[in-house]
């Protein structure tokens, strides 16, 4: 029999809100073994009596039925269970459940005892308003595209981009370091190109680079964007991993906002009763990474985001998270300008809006169709 081992808890527990596939006879049989496979792991009967059972399973602390079909389970966990690293605590969350069907996390309840662990967002909402001095209106963020230009052309599309006073040009995510525009000289003449454009116009237009590389270049190609002139960063934490991402903002050597891009993370979101929401995936867990801007989906483009679910975000990335930062949801994909109107009304101002084709199919001059995009926005 295994011993009974005192153990020093602070008695901080942290909360993570399930959706459970049943009803809610089925999800008080589901929800004990969530306690014990996001903790010991172990049967129930063999856990050991004292302060493993008692604290360190998790506690089982509300059911409640949302329907005929599904149940939510509110389960708390010691914050020592983290072990105050944001790996263990994502383990903590979700590891082995998310291999289970009908199993999706709603929402989480993080203590300032777990979040002070964590420095969240760099900028956040308002830092990045104060980079580009729009301390009130929506954002204007584009994308380099296609993949398959040379870093020439690449450039010049940045620089009109700029011209237009479009406040944040981004590489396309699909834009890495391929032969046909290699990352390096894409950066230099990427950035120099901005550079040039907010010289003529006096705005402050930034260039961020994706810096979605194999784990060990991530950090040598984020200086070396930094150091040649980007203003900020894109990073997909679906593909590198989230915790590359938390180093990456963390680094006061960088010290660059960045762009969280949904790369891979789809699988996450797009089964109702698997899975992790919207809401935590694209808002709380992109806050508490360190990104600083949250791109995913709009409703109503070529994805199958909801406008309900859209919301959500807009909603994640602004709740009380303690001392982390507020940021800014980008919804993107598929968006034309006729659809500015429409997405004020769900997001309001504090938004970026992230606009790539549609600025193309506008008219045949870009530079006018960038200047007719920000003029939509700065009366707003």
């Amino acid at each position: 029999m295994i011993p009974s081992i005192p153990i020093n808890l602070s008695g901080q527990r942290f909360r993570v809100y399930y959706k459970i596939l049943g009803n809610e006879a089925e999800a008080l049989e589901k929800a004990p073994d969530i306690c014990l496979e996001q903790t010991v792991e172990f049967p129930a009967d063999l856990v050991p009596r004292g302060d493993i059972r008692d604290h360190i399973v998790g506690h089982l602390e509300a059911m409640r039925e949302i329907d005929s079909t599904h149940c939510e389970a509110v389960i708390s966990y010691a914050v020592e269970t983290s072990g105050f690293e944001l790996t263990q605590l994502f383990n903590v969350i979700f590891g082995n459940s998310s291999i289970k069907p009908g199993i999706r996390v709603e929402k989480l309840d993080l203590p300032e005892a777990l979040l002070k662990h964590f420095r969240g967002p760099r900028f956040g909402r308002d830092g990045l308003r104060k980079i580009l001095k729009a301390p009130t209106r929506p954002l204007l963020c584009t994308a380099l595209k296609p993949m398959g230009l040379p870093p020439t052309a690449l450039a010049d599309l940045a620089y009109q981009f700029a011209l237009g006073g479009i406040d944040i040009i981004k590489d396309d995510h699909g834009l890495a370091n391929q032969t046909f525009a290699p990352f390096k000289e894409r950066v230099e003449r990427c950035a120099e190109s901005v550079a040039r454009a907010n010289r003529e116009t006096g705005y402050r237009c930034i260039y961020m680079p994706n810096v979605t590389a194999p784990v060990d270049r991530i950090t040598e190609y984020a200086a070396f964007a930094r150091s040649h002139g980007a203003g900020g960063l894109m990073i997909a934490p679906g593909i590198v991993g989230f915790d590359s991402m938390r180093s990456l903002a963390d680094d006061d050597r960088i010290n660059l906002p960045i762009l969280t891009h949904p790369a891979l993370q789809g699988s996450f979101v797009t089964h109702p009763d698997s899975g992790i929401s919207h809401f935590v995936i694209f808002g709380q867990l992109a806050r508490l990474t360190g990104a600083d801007g949250s791109i995913f989906p709009n409703f109503g483009g070529r994805f199958s985001f909801s406008r309900e679910e859209c919301k959500s975000i807009a909603d994640g990335t602004v709740m009380p998270m303690a001392h982390l930062k507020p940021i800014l949801p980008s919804p993107g994909g598929g968006m034309s300008l006729s659809r500015v109107p429409e997405m004020l009304e769900l997001y309001g101002r504090e938004v970026i809006f992230l606009i790539g084709g549609g600025l193309h199919k506008h008219g045949e001059n870009l530079v006018e169709n960038c200047r007719y995009f920000r003029k939509m926005v700065e009366g707003m």
